[in-house]
Order: C-alpha cells, then structure tokens, then sequence
C-alpha cells in the first residue's frame, strides 16, 4: 500500500496534490474531513523541505464526534467477550509484523530517529499488541473463601468506558499501543490525538487497527493541537479515563482539569535518568552503555541519560573514552545507512537545547560539541551535535532539568554514599542504571536508588514490555504502563458475593467466635 493509496488520505486532496497527500480523522469507522477542513503539515526532521502530509486540523467538534462516536461503541464491545476482542488484538498484531518495515521507515522520516530504532519501536508495539491480546484470557480477579458459610466471594475487573489516549511524538507507534492495547482489550473504546509532530505514524497504525476488525466506533482519531483536541477531550464528561505520556508541566494541567471530574488520569511525565559509575566498573562497558542512552533517539527519550554519576578515580579515563567515541558518531537522516544519531523533531527543541547549552557553559565544563550541526545537508534539518560537560553539580539546572536533547552531563563524586544522593536529588524518578563488579554494591543499588526501573551494567534505556513501566515522585502519578499491572489503569473492580444458605447472614456479626 502506498501513501498516495492510504484510505485516511482525502481522494480529491491525493488527486490535486499527487506528491503531498491529505489525511483525514477516523470517527466511527469512517476517514471523514474535520470540521473546518483546516489542516497542517508534518514534515520531515532531517529535511524540512520534505512535507510527509497534510492533516486535519482538528477542533472541539471533532474531538466532540470522536467522543460520541466511542461512547455509542461502547456498549457492544463492552459486551464482546474478552477472549474474541483478544483475538482482534492478535489480528492486528500480526497485520503489525507484516508491516514492520513500512511503519519502520514512515516512523523514520517523520519523526528521525535510524532506522534500527524505528524498527524497535514497532517491535515494542507488536510485543504489547502479542501480550494484552492475552490478557484476553488471562484477565483475573480473585476467588477467595468467605468468612460465612455456604457463601461464595470473588472479584471481577470491568471497563470504565470511553479512554482518552494523548500520546507524544518521540516513541509514535510504542506508546499508543501501550495505552490502547490494555483499553481496548478489557472493554474500553478510545478517543486517541497523537502529537502533531507524527501525526502519519498515528494514521497508519488506526488503518491497520480498522483492517485489523475492531468494530467501527471502538477506536477513533482526531488529529490536531493539544488545545483544541486534547483538551475537549479531557475536560469532556464523557471520557471517564485519561491516559497521557508527555513533559510534567502538561500533565500536572491535565490532572488539574480532569480532578475536576474526579477522572482516572494516567500520567506518564519527565525524567532526569543517572548512570553511576563505581571505581571497578568495567569502563568500556560503561561506556557503551553511557553513549547508547544518551545519544540514541537523539537523547528524545524520557530514559535517555543525561546525567553520568563517577567516582572521581575513573573521572578521567571515563571522560576520555566518552569523548573519543562520540565524536565518531555520524549525524544525519535516520533512513541513510551508518548514520548513528537523527535529528531532533523540530526547531524549537534545536532552540531549547542550545538554551540548556549556554546554561551548561557557565555551570559546567564543555568537553565537545555544544552547537547546532549545519554542515551540508544537515543545514536543510534540525541538527544537534552530541555534547557533554564535565565538572557538573548535582544541584546544577543542566544536572537537574529535562533537556530532552543530546546532552549528557558527568558529575564527580568521591564514593557510593555521594553518588546515591546525587542520583536521588531529583524531582523525577524514571530509570537509573550502576556499572559495578561487586554484586553487593549492586543489590545496593537496586534498593536505594529512587526510580521505577533500574539496571544493572546496563544504559537507561531498553524497558521490555511485560515488565511494568513508569517511575517515581513527579515522572508520573502512580499509575503503570506496560506488564500485566497495564489494565490497572482501564478497569474497575467489582466484589461480588453469592449467599446460597438460604438465610441471611450478616458479614462481620453473624461470625463471632464462639
């Protein structure tokens, strides 16, 4: 299927312009124009000039139609037994692999990171389409003996009802998958706005969900900005339950409105991910890991490493090995073979990055890069050198704020003691890693360290879909993405208790010890 062929895209739009298709929102099975017929581009990272598409621009109305459209589905999805929605699921799982190299290379040019990370990113959505389809048959409560006789007690999970899915640019086919597999699988209908940044990402993956057979209704798509879209949606009274992946000042907005309904919000916010590394660490390995979490994806992860916590013995020959290896890093389009590092997705993040630079040269010591890159072709994209400093603080903005970009920072310390405070001194709490030989230090470690996820001789990127996925203090509120715990967040629990004695009993009263 081309492009050109999408069912999203608009048939006169394609005919009047062959070379930059239209796409449409997805409401109630159909590709349908939104309401104002406005639209926006999305164009490719690595080369501005080149427009993926154009999309609708959606509005409050749109968002309203999607939302009705999920709430009239609802009721007959609901009522499909779980094991059949399941087998939808593995339909569409399937349709995923079969298509990974297309969505590989879509997810490539429109949001930049290589080609081999692309193709992780569909992976991990297919992983999560494969283990929630399971969840199909494996979706239990709990049975357990009541304190009276002739009397049966257990728990059953239900659906809560129409599921906001908001979802950010950087993982565009992981993360909605991560949200709409658990929704969907145990009943839910969802209202899903992708990041304007991938909006096509987003389109291919609802066409293969429709192909797939999930019942008109049970999945829509409105493309648009966050405050027309995103926020009709969470301030609709029909959306009982919000999901959203994104920076920590949205997300404590989002929760501010939807408190107001007293909504399920599923928050998946910042990270200012550590890796410590201790005086018998293997520093090749460490390194290693060190370049692949903060350079890969272009530092554009919520796991990305930005801060490399050291002894102050292997400082120095750390440092060195840092700098010799990434200044061999190649940049450019993600699509081009041995290119290492993509671009970043747009020019405000080019410009908020080279912000955090100029903070990092009077709090720190720059060791390399620490500009645009510009040379050549990488003129026509959003190019950021990789850049490190050294002699950072803990307490410093560029050691203590999200930059979401490719900056690292190393910050000395004299001993273990020194290096769990300065990983712990954060507001977030995401991923973590240690590079040590001693198995002590790293049970230590996996203790004391504050975050929801942490490795051991290992970077900070890597999570795998059937453990959970989330963190600590302002990373999120609580809630838990991925494994099993995913359909915590879509369902509602029922107790339920059968008397057959015959007789009332009284629970509490009429069971006194004799």
């Amino acid at each position: 299927m081309t492009e050109t062929a999408s069912p999203a895209a608009s048939p006169a739009a394609s005919a009047a312009r062959t070379t930059v298709p239209t796409f449409r929102h997805f409401i109630a099975g159909e590709w349908v124009d939104g309401v104002t017929g406005e639209t926006f581009e999305s164009v490719n990272p690595a080369d501005r000039r080149d427009v993926i598409g154009r999309f609708q621009a959606g509005t409050g109305a749109d968002a309203g139609r999607a939302v009705k459209a999920a709430e009239m589905a609802f009721p007959a999805w609901r009522a499909t037994p779980a094991p059949k929605r399941g087998e939808v699921m593995y339909r569409f799982a399937e349709l995923m692999a079969r298509q990974k190299e297309r969505l590989a290379r879509a997810m490539s040019r429109e949001m930049g990171k290589v080609l081999a990370e692309a193709r992780g990113d569909v992976q991990e959505g297919i992983d999560i389409a494969y283990l929630m389809a399971g969840e199909g048959r494996r979706m239990f409560g709990d049975t357990v003996p009541s304190e009276l006789p002739d009397k049966w007690a257990m728990s059953i999970r239900q659906p809560i009802g129409v599921a906001g899915i908001i979802t950010p640019w950087n993982f565009p086919i992981a993360i909605p998958c991560w949200k709409m597999m658990p929704a969907l699988v145990t009943g839910n209908t969802v209202v899903f706005k992708p990041a304007s940044d991938t909006p096509h990402c987003a389109t291919l993956l609802v066409e293969l969900m429709a192909e797939a057979g999930f019942p008109p209704g049970t999945v829509n798509l409105v493309t648009g900005s966050g405050a027309a879209v995103g926020d009709t949606i969470v301030d609709s009274p029909d959306v009982p339950v919000i999901s959203f992946t994104g920076s920590s000042a949205t997300g404590k907005r989002i929760a501010e409105r939807a408190g107001r309904r007293l909504k399920r919000v599923s928050l998946e916010l910042g990270g200012k991910n550590g890796v410590v590394v201790l005086r018998d660490a293997d520093l090749d390995l460490a390194t290693d890991g060190i370049l692949w979490s903060a350079f890969g994806t272009t530092g554009q992860r919520c796991t990305a490493c930005s801060r490399v916590i050291v002894e102050r013995p292997v400082l120095e020959p750390l440092l060195a090995r840092l700098e010799k290896r990434a200044k061999a890093l190649r940049l450019g389009s993600g699509l081009e073979d041995g290119v290492d590092i993509g671009p970043l997705i747009n020019a405000a993040a080019v410009e908020k990055v080279a912000g955090y630079v100029e903070v990092g040269r009077r709090e720190g010591e720059l060791v390399m890069g620490g500009a645009a890159a510009t040379d050549g072709d990488l003129a026509h994209g959003n190019f950021f050198a990789p850049t490190i400093f050294s002699g950072v603080k803990p307490m410093d903005r560029i050691g203590q704020e999200e930059i979401f970009g490719p900056v690292l920072s190393v910050i000395p310390v004299d001993d273990l003691d020194a290096a769990v405070t300065a990983l712990n001194q954060t507001r977030y709490g995401l991923s973590a890693s240690i590079f040590t030989r001693d198995v002590n230090t790293a049970f230590r470690a996996m203790r004391d360290f504050e975050a929801g996820i942490v490795y051991v001789n290992a970077g900070t990127t890597g999570a795998e879909t059937h453990l959970p996925f989330g963190g600590w203090k302002e990373t999120g509120n609580g809630h838990r993405e991925a494994g099993h715990v995913a359909i915590d967040t879509y369902t509602e629990w029922k107790s339920i208790y059968v008397d057959f004695s015959g007789h009332l009993q009284r629970a509490q009263i009429d069971n006194q010890p004799d």
